[in-house]
């Protein structure tokens, strides 16, 4: 038992020998081996070439996975993107009809929901009403503007006749004046000779009376003569002030002018109030903006709605594309235009399409909090850049697509 555990004990000759007869054994077996080979070889002439064409096979193949990977960048940080169109309203008023569900599919301009339109009828009417009555005013006023012109300027045409009028009777009446005067004159001369006379008896009383009634009479004429010559001058004056008052028709007409251009704008301002009031009557029946799936109804019959309350939102499935999220390290060569593969993760499935644009930012920059690396304790992170990548037309014509699902782009950078 103790000779089979303790083989160490063995003298060292023993094993000096084994160990010779263990070289020997590898130096002949070696040669037995290649010799087998090179019979193998020898056997089979075309085993060489087999195994020629198998490392070839093998190092083409690796060039080609090494290429292959190296020509696509890939990423699992991504997912679908769209558009969500939130359907608002922009009038108030009662909810009378919702007409579709949520996850409905709907075509652009499909009723959504129906607000009662009773109180913009009634506005809308009194603003026709307001309408029709600022035209009416508006027609009066341009009316009057004519009228006016042909009144000033016929009123003008009598007032410059009676001036020239006045200034004749004027002229009459101091012809008058001076003819009054001049018998004055002559009466008085007359009286003073008869007084010379009737002091020396050399006229009878009969004579010297009749004198002196005539330069009465003489001098009772001028005063009279006077009189209708301040009347004339009156008249001229009175003329003139007619002739200075119908020289201001333009004037007037300018007038009659501006308040017709101010019921015209009264009568736009009218007009404006009608198209306002049949936009409110409009704004009651509310519509999709664009096909697609509607989502998030916040409305129920006999509902009071505020303008402005949301009411639908509709996610636009015809412009769907990918966001990204690419390691910085991943952007060397990628760039706009390249093309792009999408497997998306529901499906199983895969689309085409290619790069659109590249973000501007990392989305770290753009979270609530950015992180701040001017503190002492900075670990550098590898940061991710949205890239958008666009759908090929006409890949999904049943709609399966959805904003928010997984995906896995891979884009050809070479």
């Amino acid at each position: 038992m103790a000779d089979s555990v303790r083989t160490d004990d063995k003298p060292v000759s023993e094993r000096e020998d084994a160990q010779d007869r263990g070289e020997e054994w590898r130096e002949q077996e070696l040669p037995s081996r290649r010799q087998r080979a090179r019979s193998y070889f020898q056997q089979h002439p075309r085993a060489k070439w087999v195994l020629l064409l198998l490392v070839i096979v093998v190092i083409v193949g690796g060039i080609l996975v090494w290429r292959y990977y190296a020509e696509r960048e890939s990423t699992d940080d991504a997912q679908i993107d769209g558009y969500i169109y939130p359907v608002s309203a922009r009038v108030s008023g009662t909810a009378i009809k919702v007409n579709f569900d949520n996850n409905v599919y709907v075509e652009k301009g499909a009723v959504l929901v129906e607000l009662d339109p009773t109180d913009y009828q009634v506005a809308l009417q009194r603003a026709q009403a307001d309408l029709a009555d600022a035209q009416a005013s508006a027609q009066a006023a341009r009316t009057n503007v004519p009228i006016t012109h042909t009144g000033t300027s016929s009123q003008l045409s009598m007032t410059q006749a009676a001036l020239a009028t006045a200034q004749k009777e004027e002229q009459a009446a101091r012809a008058s004046v001076a003819d009054a005067e001049a018998k004055y004159k002559k009466a008085a001369s007359d009286l003073r000779r008869m007084q010379q006379l009737i002091g020396k008896d050399e006229i009878s009383q009969q004579q010297y009376d009749a004198a002196v009634s005539a330069e009465a009479a003489a001098k009772a004429t001028v005063d009279a003569r006077h009189a209708d010559a301040a009347a004339a001058q009156s008249r001229v004056a009175q003329a003139e002030a007619q002739v200075r008052s119908a020289q201001t028709g333009p004037q007037q007409v300018a007038v009659m002018r501006s308040r017709a251009g101010a019921a015209g704008a009264a009568v736009q301002r009218a007009q404006a109030a009608v198209e306002q009031a049949r936009l409110n009557l409009q704004y009651t029946t509310i519509r999709a903006p664009v096909s697609g799936i509607v989502s998030q109804r916040n409305v129920e019959v006999g509902q009071v709605i505020q303008a402005g309350q949301p009411l639908f939102g509709v996610v636009d499935l015809d412009d769907l594309w990918v966001t990204a999220n690419f390691k910085e390290t991943q952007l060397k060569n990628m760039h706009p235009g390249q093309q792009a593969r999408v497997s998306v993760d529901a499906y199983g499935r895969t689309y085409t399409g290619h790069v659109d644009s590249i973000g501007g930012a990392t989305g770290a920059r753009f979270s609530l909090l950015p992180p701040e690396n001017a503190t002492g304790n900075y670990v550098k992170v590898v940061q991710r850049l949205p890239v958008k990548i666009v759908f090929d037309k006409g890949q999904d014509p049943q709609h399966l697509l959805r904003p928010g699902m997984s995906v896995v782009p891979t884009v050809l950078t070479k």
